[in-house]
């Protein structure tokens, strides 16, 4: 998938910086909160965020659409907090990396 501009939040900060936020608020149980902020990003982390949302809300239909953006498969046997951990892991690894 192509990597896109990030768009612009009404949050602010960076892409990597809004969708940590949005791990942490999923991770919390807060998805609705973590749908807001993912809802409208085009990178392939947003749409693997977007997602697990979505699979986190029962929504299997989107999560799969989801899944698909973002060049990965649903992974029944991976709880939606172990993918949580996992995303936050490469979004600090790439934002390291660009250091």
């Amino acid at each position: 998938m192509a990597q896109r501009e990030p768009k612009a939040s009404q949050s602010g900060g960076s892409l990597e910086v809004r969708l940590l936020e949005a791990v942490e608020k999923a991770l919390g149980g807060n998805w609705q909160a973590a749908h807001v902020i993912v809802q409208d990003e085009d990178s392939a982390r947003a749409a693997w965020l977007h997602a697990v949302v979505h699979r986190m809300e029962g929504d299997l239909k989107n999560a799969r659409y989801g899944y698909g953006r973002c060049g990965r498969s649903l992974r029944e046997g991976v709880s939606t907090d172990a993918e949580l951990r996992e995303i936050r892991a490469e979004i600090r690894e790439g934002s390291e990396a660009e250091r």
